[in-house]
């Protein structure tokens, strides 16, 4: 299937207004981690996570009124939510661990909140899940993650220095940072958790991501040698119109796939979606405007070294040819000896 077969697009024009674009949501979303903070899941702050289905669903300031007056401490850094759908009555209670990691004190942290809530009269209910992750494993867990995101990274610098160029590997590693800080912008803006689950969607965003912008750039490989007289410029608009409709089939087939997915995935899959979506999303656009902005920084925009080449050797050529003798045509007369 073919699609956008002939498009002429001047996407380089709208690079630097992209970048500034860019720069804008990766600035409010830093803005709204210093002054609020990021939610993180029970897997990196640590901490009890209980699941419970009523046959009357409470209001949220009703558990916490129960929490309050019957869970020991006050329940103030209790975290309650609806989870799900709301026909299906079903709330979770988020309680923070604090103090020295014992599996017995952590288990009893669930029966005290299902103890304060028997105690406020809310209705029938049952535990449908319970989720404990003391503070020492959360922190190696947050400890695991940053690492796997820095050496995926690190992974794709060389790898991609090695097959193609360092100005096309520092382009294609500046876009997959940029994709990876505009999720964060917009889960801070949307207030989803940082999970095990987000985790493993930065790990693909950033496959994802490069993955397009591998494309676009063996595409402008591929160009270089048949556009020597071009500028950089036109070879990477040529080279993203070309490899257009497979971006945008590719693009709009997984986005379909992961929509899906966070309509109907349910709750415990739905901030993974959500990452997936916006993952997307950007790695489309990091690829076609800010990876080749990159490059077109780190190389300049005047014709390719294969252009400056030619011309280099035609100039050499045309000295060298100037500065040879010029042959006269015809025989040397003889002297004639005088008798």
């Amino acid at each position: 299937m073919h699609i956008l077969n002939k498009t002429n697009i001047d996407f380089m024009r709208w690079r630097w207004h992209a970048v500034a674009l860019s720069w804008i949501v990766i600035l409010a979303g830093l803005g709204v981690v210093m002054t609020k903070g990021l939610p993180r899941g029970i897997e990196f702050a640590g901490g009890t996570s209980v699941i419970l289905q009523f046959d009357t669903a409470p209001s949220d300031d009703a558990v916490r009124d129960a929490l309050n007056r019957n869970y020991p401490g006050g329940g103030q850094d209790a975290i309650v939510q609806t989870y799900g759908a709301p026909t299906l009555r079903t709330k979770m209670i988020r309680v923070p661990h604090v103090g020295e990691e014992s599996g017995a004190s952590l288990s009893s942290t669930s029966e005290s909140v299902e103890k304060a809530l028997r105690s406020a009269n809310l209705g029938n209910f049952s535990v449908v899940g319970t989720e404990i992750v003391g503070p020492a494993v959360g922190k190696e867990l947050s400890q695991r993650g940053l690492i796997a995101t820095v050496l995926s990274l690190v992974g794709l610098l060389l790898y991609i220095s090695f097959r193609y160029q360092l100005s096309f590997a520092v382009g294609a590693v500046v876009a997959t940072i940029h994709d990876l800080l505009i999720v964060i912008a917009f889960l801070a803006f949307f207030r989803y958790d940082l999970t095990l689950n987000v985790i493993a969607a930065f790990l693909t965003v950033t496959g994802y991501s490069t993955n397009d912008t591998i494309v676009i750039f063996d595409r402008v490989r591929e160009n270089l040698r048949g556009m020597r007289k071009d500028n950089l410029i036109d070879v990477i608009n040529t080279s993203i119109n070309q490899t257009l409709g497979r971006t945008v089939l590719t693009g709009g087939l997984t986005l379909l796939s992961v929509v899906a997915l966070f309509l109907f995935g349910g709750e415990v899959l739905r901030g993974f979606a959500f990452t997936m979506i916006i993952g997307i999303i950007t790695g489309t656009y990091s690829s076609v405007f800010v990876a080749a902005a990159v490059v077109t920084f780190w190389r300049g925009v005047g014709p390719t070294r294969a252009a400056l080449a030619d011309s280099t050797v035609a100039g050499a050529v045309a000295s060298g040819a100037s500065q040879q003798p010029t042959r006269k045509s015809g025989k040397t007369p003889r002297k004639v000896r005088a008798s």
